[in-house]
Order: structure tokens, then sequence, then C-alpha cells
């Protein structure tokens, strides 16, 4: 039994959802794997079932109904892994941006480090990533700044999709009162984990945009982060 999940949300990954969980399941620590598909019409759910029986021990499926965003396929993923005995629960995409090569490292910030939440950052040495369009980056590392100030959390990739958290901060956070979906959702849980006291470090890692598959950002999740941190701090100085 592993002690490290890796969440895998997916819409429409079938070229990517073989290669991504054979890549997790070659590295030198033993990963499990739980794949949370929103009725991807491509059939990537097929495709791992079909991988189960390869791997039947490591590979886990959630199947939900529909597609209901980023945020709420990762809270229905942390309470399924709350409910067995992992201590070490990682966020990936499944279009390799994340390089599974770098979930040791995350994992060695936590259970040899002692960090709660380590964060795979494009922003704590300079800007690390590659083939976005310039307007992309200045988009991301522009809002990146934007958190820092209206939240003063000290994380310089705040909407990082690259994060493995300890179990006991999944436990600590009210997981149903999560609201957001896009880049939002990560911010949030991030902020939650600050105010709560928790540890939080950024590993540097070099993010690398798809080669397979369509983006699935879009003008309401980059509206949504923006409008959405007012928003929580406006809360948190209420909650006071």
């Amino acid at each position: 039994m592993s002690d490290a999940l890796v969440i895998i949300p997916t819409y429409n990954e079938i070229e990517n959802i073989e290669l991504i969980i054979k890549a997790v399941f070659t590295q030198e620590k033993e990963f499990h794997v739980l794949v949370v598909d929103d009725n991807s019409p491509d059939k990537t759910a097929e495709k791992v079932k079909q991988l189960q029986k390869e791997f039947p021990a490591q590979l886990h499926l959630l199947q939900r109904k529909g597609k209901s965003g980023l945020g709420s396929a990762y809270i229905a993923g942390f309470e399924w892994s709350l409910e067995q005995d992992y201590q070490f629960i990682f966020e990936m995409d499944a279009d390799f941006s994340h390089n599974p090569n770098d979930l040791i490292k995350l994992y060695k910030a936590c259970a040899e480090g002692g960090a709660d939440m380590a964060v795979g950052s494009r922003y704590v040495r300079g800007i690390t990533v590659v083939n976005w369009p310039m307007t992309r980056i200045l988009l991301s590392y522009g809002a990146s700044r934007y958190v820092r100030f209206i939240t003063r959390m000290k994380v310089k990739d705040s909407t990082a999709g690259f994060v493995c958290y300890r179990r006991e901060v999944l436990e600590a956070l009210n997981l149903k009162k999560i609201k957001f979906v896009g880049y939002a959702f990560q911010i949030e849980m991030k902020f939650k984990a600050y105010k709560k006291g928790f540890t939080i470090v950024e590993i540097p890692v070099i993010f690398k945009d798809r080669i397979r598959g369509k983006s699935k950002m879009s003008g309401s999740i980059i509206s949504e982060a923006i409008f959405g941190v007012i928003n929580l701090k406006l809360k948190s100085l209420f909650d006071k």
C-alpha cells in the first residue's frame, strides 16, 4: 500500500491518459493514481478501466455524471482519498504540463522536509514556462502577483495546479465550503491552508504547455480568479 495518491481530473484526455498513468507508475517511489473523469465523450474512462486490469492495486477511477469543473473534481477526489489511508495527496494535470518526475520532489518536501503543502511553482525562480504564448505568461504571472497583493500570501504561484498536501491539511479544511471551480479553486485552497497556519513551500518546476488534446482555459475561469480573490479576502476579514 502506497502512502501517496495522485489525483488526475480528466475530460477528453484519451490522447494523454495512458501515457501519464504509466509515467507515474514508472517512478522510483510507488504512487497510486485516482482518475476523476467527468463523463468524457472520448471514452477516457473506458481506457482507464482497461488499464485497471494491468494495475489493479494502483489505479482507481471515479466517474462523474457530467462536466462539473476542475475544483469539484478535485474535491470529489480529496473526499475519496480521505476515506482511504493515504497520507500525501497530489493534484496533477493529465496533459504532461506537470512532469511526473517532479512528484518525488513535492513528496520529499512534505514527507521529509516538514512542509504541509508543497507547490510545484513556475515562478519561484524566475519564470519557468515552456511553449506558452507571451500573452498567457503575462496573464498567469500577473494573476499571481495580483493574488499576492490582495491576500498577502507569500506564495509566488498561487494558481499552480501541481500540489502535494499532507492529509492533515485536507482534513482541516471544510471541503464542502470550497466554492470555486477554475483557477480560483487553486487560489482558494492555498489561501485557506495559509489562513489555517499550515506551512506552504514552493518547489521550482518547469511547466510545459500540452502537446496533445485541447486546453480547458476559458474567459469565465479567468474572471472567476480575478473577482474570486477579492471575495476570498473580504470573507476572511469577516471570519475573524
